[in-house]
């Protein structure tokens, strides 16, 4: 979705536009119960943040200590507060503890979507 506003003559068109961030996360074994209860107490409260539209959680069908964490978000702006927000370090630092591997993350933005 792409808003397009143009203020005066003089001043450029502003893109505002949805986009999905993708988060791969690898836990030890022993930590997946305890990152799933956090996931379970959080998840309202994430996708209740402002601009956040969707929230999903995957694991990996092959490798259970993969999970992939999928976020609508309205645009940059509002992930950033999300990420500044005592909700969000809350979370992170007690997930991070749990990690077995650097996790990565993708800011995409979605081309086509078939139902």
């Amino acid at each position: 979705m792409i808003f397009l506003q143009k203020q005066n003559q003089n001043t450029p068109l502003y893109h505002k536009r949805m986009f999905v961030r993708i988060v791969k996360m690898s836990f030890h074994s022993k930590h997946i119960e305890d990152f799933q209860e956090i996931f379970e107490e959080k998840k309202e409260f994430i996708r209740n943040f402002n601009g956040c539209k969707l929230l999903e959680l995957y694991q990996e069908k092959t490798n259970p200590e993969v999970f992939f964490t999928y976020s609508y978000w309205e645009n940059d702006q509002d992930l950033e507060n999300y990420r500044n927000s005592e909700l969000f370090k809350s979370v992170w630092a007690k997930t991070k503890t749990f990690f077995n591997d650097k996790p990565q993350a993708w800011s995409v933005n979605k081309k086509t979507s078939l139902k």
